[in-house]
């Protein structure tokens, strides 16, 4: 039996997409070990972490151009493939400069994939099909970095560092080949010119900011070098989208964000990405610095998150056609919200089964949230605006992911520092878990403010993926 295309292109997209999202988190157990192997300070070794996430968000929008302009076939073989071998080069570092260029270098092949990436998915899957596909990304979107604890623990208890990045390759390249040759090319005839102003002013607003914000655990708020470069960030984004709207051909189409489903969804992922990266950072360091779990136990701890979305996924987008998308995503953060208020009782001695418990119930109201938005938020986005819509939308997600990981550090330090708690200090252990649950309690936050921003979804914009979700569903009930 011949496999359909769509179901071709889910195939390819889910092995690129997997590999760049494992990424964000497979290091999260590793950066004790590589502190001391490269003798780099706690400041310093964040960037391994931030510095890839900045520059995927730097280069997901060139992709959504570079793919609409010379194929999206093309791009993302040439991601693929920059990817892999900035992975293997990871492996080789010989200084912590050097692992922070690599992993910078990573993020720029791991964020052209995942937009070219989705662009080919949304348009081989027809609109009356589109619950489907939102479900398959689901499990990538938040297995793969729930999984990489449990991977990067294992490797780094039993091996060694390298092969957190090392592992990367083999799946690079069987990605490569299958995608070479099945994939087909596809072009947008009016994909334009690039954007080099846009470029430039986005990039170094984000930069720029998230420096402010990854200084200002250590430095202070008040700091004249955190104030300088976080109104710079701002000044810089407020001129780039500035120029965007002007701009006849964008990198970014601002535009885009004038329809109101697409902006209401895109907000609500902001909250929730950064509630769910910051958090996945956060848990590892307290397992491992202050409740003594080994890398691999730790990841072992986390993992349930992931079983979660998978139980829960295609539930949800059974539920998508009858519910619609905005309660789906009212429940599924208010669940997050609960379960990240649990972490407040989370003691020094409490059991590692009560926290796989919380970390399951995660999963599942992730689930239930990421499916209905995946969904809706190409509703009413033309076919030809999928490319660029799909850079947004990804681009967010990574600006969400590294501003949580930067907001929910600099809460713990700053909070730390307040205790007089130094990480993985014996004698400061109660002080830690105090400034661990303040930084808990914060994520917690975000995701309150992520239900209130529910309210601006509006279900009957996006009936028309409802209605077709309902028709799918009764067409297999009566097979």
């Amino acid at each position: 039996m011949k496999l359909e295309y769509k179901w071709i292109v889910g195939i390819v997209f889910v092995f690129g997409l997997f590999t760049e999202l494992l990424d964000t988190t497979i290091t999260n157990v590793a950066l004790p070990t590589l502190a001391n192997e490269f003798s780099a300070s706690t400041t310093t070794i964040q960037w391994v972490v931030t510095g890839y996430l900045l520059s995927l968000a730097v280069f997901i929008p060139v992709s959504g151009w570079a793919g609409d302009r010379f194929g999206t076939k093309r791009i993302f073989l040439v991601a693929l493939a920059l990817f892999t071998t900035s992975s293997f080069l990871c492996g080789t570092a010989w200084n912590i400069e050097s692992l922070v260029a690599f992993r910078a270098l990573q993020g720029v092949g791991g964020g052209m994939v995942t937009p070219v990436g989705t662009a080919m998915l949304f348009r081989a899957f027809p609109p009356a099909e589109r619950a489907q596909a939102g479900a398959l990304l689901t499990i990538p979107t938040v297995v793969a970095p729930a999984s990489g604890p449990v991977l990067g623990g294992y490797l780094v208890e039993f091996h060694s560092w390298q092969w957190i990045f090392w592992i990367n390759v083999p799946i690079g390249i069987l990605g490569l080949l299958f995608a070479g040759l099945y994939l087909r090319e596809e072009k947008q005839e009016d994909a334009g010119r690039f954007d080099a102003p846009g470029f430039v002013l986005s990039a170094a607003g984000l930069a720029s900011l998230l420096y402010a914000l990854a200084e200002a655990g250590s430095q202070g708020f008040e700091s004249t070098r955190v104030l300088l470069f976080g109104f710079a960030g701002i000044a810089l984004l407020v001129s780039f989208a500035t120029v965007e709207l002007r701009s006849p051909q964008p990198m970014i189409d601002v535009r885009l964000l004038s329809n109101k489903l697409f902006r209401a969804t895109n907000t609500v992922q902001l909250i929730g990405f950064a509630g769910l990266m910051g958090a996945l950072f956060l848990l590892p360091l307290l397992l491992q610095a202050e409740m003594g779990l080994s890398p691999f136990q730790s990841g072992l701890t986390t993992f349930p998150q992931s079983i979660g979305v998978v139980l829960m996924a295609q539930v949800a987008g059974r539920l998508y056609g009858s519910v619609g998308p905005r309660r789906l995503m009212m429940a599924g953060t208010f669940g997050v919200m609960l379960a990240t208020l649990c972490f407040l009782a989370v003691g020094l001695e409490t059991s590692q089964w009560w926290i796989r418990l919380i970390m399951l119930f995660r999963g599942m109201s992730f689930a239930l949230m990421l499916v209905s938005l995946q969904t809706a938020t190409y509703a009413t986005i033309r076919p030809q605006d999928t490319g660029r819509a799909s850079a947004i939308y990804n681009a967010g997600r990574q600006v969400a992911a590294s501003f949580g990981v930067a907001l929910l550090a600099t809460v713990l330090s700053n909070r730390m520092s307040h205790h007089g708690a130094e990480l993985g200090n014996p004698v400061t252990r109660d002080g830690a878990l105090l400034a661990f649950h303040e930084a808990f309690l914060a994520a917690a936050v975000l995701a309150g403010i992520g239900i209130l921003l529910t309210m601006l979804v509006d279900d009957r914009e996006a009936a028309g993926t409802m209605r077709q979700s309902v028709a799918i569903e009764e067409t297999a009930a009566a097979g």
